[in-house]
């Protein structure tokens, strides 16, 4: 029999919930990105739920962590993870996709709580590097968090970046890859291999760990870890399952694009546990 801790079962449930928003969101907005969204939440929901400081009341608050998600399609999952933290009404999110609404289909900062839009990939992490360094220069304590796809590491920025930070002993940056080993069309080792990923990493200057990226457990430990790192910044590589949560979307490409029809979304509801009909 497993034990869970309270912050894991809490961060658990409500990763949960979040994969339920998203698929909502999706369905109802007739978008994509679904896979995407699915494959980030334990991720998103452990540095929301357990791992960042944050106040709903106060979204610019000085003092706050930032997290910038660089892999901006996946929106769905962190729009998800504000409302359930309070920053606005969970009944909010059914207006993720409508004409001239705030919740647009890549993140956008117009949402209380998001700090940079984000959609164009590569983006996120050079964004990310100057937060840390602006923090670094002016004596702030806050650490900053960018959750990247593994896709995206063929852009030349990120890798321009990750040279910065390592020069720089950004020790205040955390970069969490999402390494689910599918992208837009096919596998990352079919369109651009990238092993060995932690090896490169390394090389680069960054304390590198490697953890399951569903482990709710494993994955707070390691956020502890790189933030007790000092003179380096930090990079988890988490393997994760992309669509994870979803029997038939499970490490299938095409749900990179594909909307859930209604028999769909009943079968993934009641598979998250969630008997209401979509």
């Amino acid at each position: 029999m497993t034990h869970h801790l309270p912050s894991e079962i809490k961060t658990i449930e409500m990763a949960r919930k979040m994969r339920i928003h998203a698929l909502r969101m999706v369905h109802r907005a007739r978008a994509s990105h679904i896979a995407s969204a699915l494959s980030i939440c334990d991720i998103v929901a452990v540095l929301y739920g357990h791992a960042m400081r944050i106040d709903p009341k106060a979204p610019r608050d000085p003092n706050r962590d930032r997290f910038i998600l660089s892999k901006g399609h996946a929106c769905v999952a962190v729009y998800a993870a504000l409302a359930e933290c309070g920053f606005f009404p969970v009944q909010d999110l059914d207006r993720y996709g409508m004409d001239l609404a705030d919740l647009m289909n890549h993140i956008s900062h117009k949402v209380a709580g998001v700090e940079f839009s984000t959609g164009s990939l590569g983006h996120g992490l050079p964004f990310g590097v100057g937060k840390a360094i602006a923090a670094r220069r002016s004596g702030q304590p806050w650490n900053t968090y960018v959750v990247l796809s593994d896709g995206e590491l063929a852009e030349g920025s990120n890798w321009e970046a990750f040279l910065f930070a390592a020069h720089h002993q950004l020790d205040n940056l955390v970069a969490i890859i999402d390494y689910n080993k599918l992208q837009s069309l096919t596998t990352v080792a079919q369109t651009l291999g990238i092993e060995p990923l932690g090896a490169k990493l390394d090389a680069f200057g960054w304390h590198v760990q490697e953890v399951d990226g569903h482990d709710h457990a494993a994955l707070a430990l390691a956020i502890e870890q790189a933030r007790s790192t000092r003179g380096k910044p930090s990079v988890l590589v988490a393997n994760t399952t992309k669509g994870r949560g979803v029997s038939y979307m499970e490490n299938k490409v095409e749900w990179h694009y594909r909307t859930p029809d209604t028999a769909q979304m009943e079968i993934a509801l009641r598979e998250l546990g969630e008997v209401q009909h979509a």
